[in-house]
């Protein structure tokens, strides 16, 4: 069948698109390893720098010299307690800046990503989008030679916007240009592509190529070689069929995109199935967001959505991937760079292995094996790191649970609430359901990004232990709340959400949601 088809114009429409998404892995990663590097700079440029300070107390207590001391100084000992206290704080406050400022422009630009594409077309989107990759990327790889602090948390900000935008953007194009029989495998390249850019960067982090005193900046900014490429490779990407068709009603236009896309002339299988598509959505009004959560037809299944979201984030999960060296470190492992790159691996080898088990298991059973799974390595997570001081070989339990936990988020709760949500609603409410679970989900990885450095240095060693209470709250509630959705119609997930089976309409022949494979995971 012509349909099945994986032409050349199709993968290289296909590998651009992924581009963005492994820019978005690539951002999220990148300032994982060079963590102690930016840190020491910071400390540097704020004129705050610990290292600096113990060097001249070292001095004045083994020189015989004596460094000038102006009369009414405090003692140095003191000032140099009260300063490093002062200093501490600040650069705890900047760096947690650093890596939350991500998400902060991921949950503004989250809103808009459809938006942008259905306004210009899915590939000029793309090209608009490229332009704040761009800038992002080029005060990060600049940083050095300014205020470092202002230029990265600015940087980091700007990507985030970028990636909130593209989260939208990448699984729209790719779904709508792919074959109907291959959907679900090509839907699922933008996650692999994502969590192929945070193995990347944990890799070019490593001391000795990048993510040193000297080069780190050139680290941050690499990420503009990738949306330089992408730029130039979307002038040879064919326009979503289903946007010219759906969206404009330029039916010559689309079958010309579908032509190449197919590489075959006979398209009428396509037209035939947008068609069908573009009558049932003039059909459906659009609900607006404040409609899902007053309307008490969506307020029920929008809720679980967001507890969803919510549970992806709070599990600890991006505690892991923007902590994980420092974690690694703690732990008391000698090479904990390394360590993490094995993070890196084992979630993209689950990442691929979950795109095979979620066409055979269901949504539900694989999320509630995935949390269960999660709760348990948290739990080992913390009783290694607790004992680590009375039984040294606990580190080796603390990273083999930490290994064992990130495989079982990919394995359900790094990309079933994606699958979830679209199934939960049809055409009409499925754009505002996705929006602002888009936004629950990248306010949850702000919260965690901003707030779990204090949260480690308050808790200590007991840090994974409220990282599980939590998973086993939203296990329970998965348990109890969260109906099965593979192989259901609308109609039939509705009754379950009304539980008033005797009442429910006869539903309609199932439509199985196949086409939408996961768009996000972190």
């Amino acid at each position: 069948m012509t349909e099945d088809k994986v032409t050349g114009t199709l993968v290289l429409a296909v590998f651009t698109a992924v581009l963005s998404s492994f820019q978005f892995g690539y951002d999220i990663g990148v300032i994982n390893a060079p963590q102690q590097v930016i840190i020491t700079h910071y400390r540097h440029v704020l004129g705050v720098s610990l290292d600096d300070r113990k060097a001249i107390h070292n001095y004045a207590l083994n020189s015989t010299e004596e460094l000038p001391i102006s009369p009414g100084d405090p003692t140095p000992v003191s000032w140099t307690e009260e300063e490093t206290m002062t200093s501490a704080s600040l650069i705890t406050m900047f760096w947690s800046l650093s890596v939350s400022s991500f998400a902060v422009g991921g949950m503004i630009a989250s809103f808009f990503g459809g938006l942008l594409g259905d306004k210009l077309g899915r590939i000029k989107a793309l090209l608009v989008a490229n332009i704040l990759s761009l800038v992002g990327a080029l005060l990060m790889g600049f940083s050095k030679l300014g205020p470092s602090h202002i230029l990265i948390i600015s940087g980091r900000g700007i990507s985030g916007l970028y990636c909130g935008l593209i989260s939208g953007l990448v699984p729209m194009y790719i779904g709508e240009i792919a074959p109907t029989t291959l959907r679900g495998a090509i839907g699922a390249l933008h996650q692999l592509a994502v969590v192929t850019g945070i193995l990347i960067s944990q890799i070019v982090g490593l001391d000795f190529i990048l993510g040193n005193h000297e080069l780190w900046h050139i680290l941050l900014g690499l990420s503009a070689v990738p949306a330089i490429l992408q730029c130039l490779l979307l002038f040879f990407c064919p326009e979503s069929p289903r946007y010219l068709y759906i969206k404009l009603d330029e039916e010559a236009k689309a079958k010309k995109s579908l032509k190449r896309l197919r590489g075959s002339d006979d398209v009428t299988k396509d037209i035939s199935e947008m068609r069908k598509e573009r009558e049932e959505g003039s059909n459906e009004k659009k609900v607006s967001i404040i409609q899902l959560f007053t309307s008490s037809s969506y307020r029920q299944p929008i809720l679980v959505a967001l507890m969803l979201h919510l549970a992806q984030q709070f599990s600890g999960i991006n505690a892991i991937f923007y902590y994980s060296t420092s974690i690694f470190q703690t732990a008391g492992i000698s090479q904990p760079v390394y360590a993490t790159i094995g993070v890196g691996a084992v979630n993209t080898v689950f990442t691929a292995v979950s795109v095979f088990l979620v066409e055979k298991a269901g949504r539900r059973s694989l999320f509630l094996t995935g949390m269960s799974g999660m709760f348990v390595c948290a739990v080992f997570m913390s009783v290694g790191l607790l004992l680590l001081n009375k039984l040294p070989w606990m580190s080796y339990v603390s990273m083999t649970a930490i290994f064992l936990f990130v495989s079982f988020f990919e394995i359900g709760p790094g990309p079933i609430p994606w699958f979830m949500v679209a199934e939960f609603f049809s055409q009409g409410p499925r754009p505002a359901a996705l929006a602002i679970a888009a936004f629950s989900n990248w306010t949850g990885n702000f919260i965690i990004a901003l707030c779990f450095q204090y949260i480690v240095d308050f808790c200590g060693p007991y840090v994974f232990f409220l990282f599980a209470g939590v998973v086993l709250a939203f296990t329970l509630f998965t348990y109890f709340k969260v109906p099965e959705t593979k192989g259901k119609s609308f109609e039939e997930i509705a009754a379950k959400f009304r539980k008033k089976r005797g009442s429910a309409a006869t539903p309609k022949p199932a439509v199985e949601m196949e086409f939408l494979g996961p768009t996000e995971t972190i």
